[in-house]
């Protein structure tokens, strides 16, 4: 019987142990590897070409929304599951539009977690989280007429806080966006603080929301 080969990507020590306990006994899941930063990640990724990775978003380096599209460059064929704490309908559509295969919260079953593993190496999407059908039902269609066309709240935005606005959406810290855009922290924060007054957004969840129903977590994250 062939083996997938999985990569774990987490930095809790303790969890990592206990879905080694968990797969050690699975005849055809190998876990070939282990990270706990986003460039670890990629490094492994692109060397073992994994079937499987399983992925928290929550990593000392990156966010697990924007090294979901570098995951999926350096290796197509990799499917990858969500494994977090978060039970955000918002993170959920986030991921799926970034390429993650399968959304499966912390708190879950061990058999839900394998029932993931089953679904998407079939080549199916998995989703387990605490939504109603049709919730759920809105999360895996592809609904077309959340594309931005210009108008609307985002045409409140300059150019710059435009640009901000993107990659904010995609989890970049400020230091990241201001090393993309050639601006000072400062100056980032400046922008930060003028689109939540505008959009009026109080949290990071809040813009992700306005990202995903503008289409925006949906476009090329190397598009800005």
């Amino acid at each position: 019987m062939s083996s997938f080969r999985l990569v774990m990507v987490d930095d809790h020590p303790l969890f990592r142990s206990g879905l080694r306990l968990l797969l050690k006994d699975v005849p055809d899941i190998e876990v070939v590897g282990e990270a706990t930063t986003g460039q670890e990640a990629v490094r492994l990724t692109s060397e073992l070409n994994p079937e499987i990775l399983l992925l928290d978003l929550n990593l000392p380096d990156t966010s697990g929304i924007t090294l979901l599209a570098e995951l999926k460059r350096c290796s197509p064929q990799t499917r990858v599951i969500v494994l977090t704490m978060h039970n955000d309908a918002a993170l959920v559509r986030a991921a799926l539009a970034a390429g993650a295969r399968g959304y499966v919260v912390k708190t879950a079953a061990d058999t839900e977690l394998m029932t993931a593993i089953r679904s998407v190496i079939r080549g199916r999407t998995f989703v387990d989280v605490d939504l109603d059908g049709d919730q759920l039902g809105a999360l895996l269609e592809n609904d077309p007429s959340r594309s931005d066309t210009g108008q609307g709240p985002l045409s409140q935005l300059s150019n710059r806080e435009r640009q901000v606005f993107e990659q904010l959406a995609r989890g970049h810290t400020n230091q990241e966006i201001a090393d993309v855009l050639d601006l000072s922290v400062k100056t980032v924060e400046t922008y930060r603080a003028r689109i939540g007054e505008k959009l009026g957004f109080r949290s990071r969840a809040d813009l992700i929301r306005f990202a995903i129903h503008a289409g925006v977590l949906g476009a090329n994250p190397g598009d800005a």
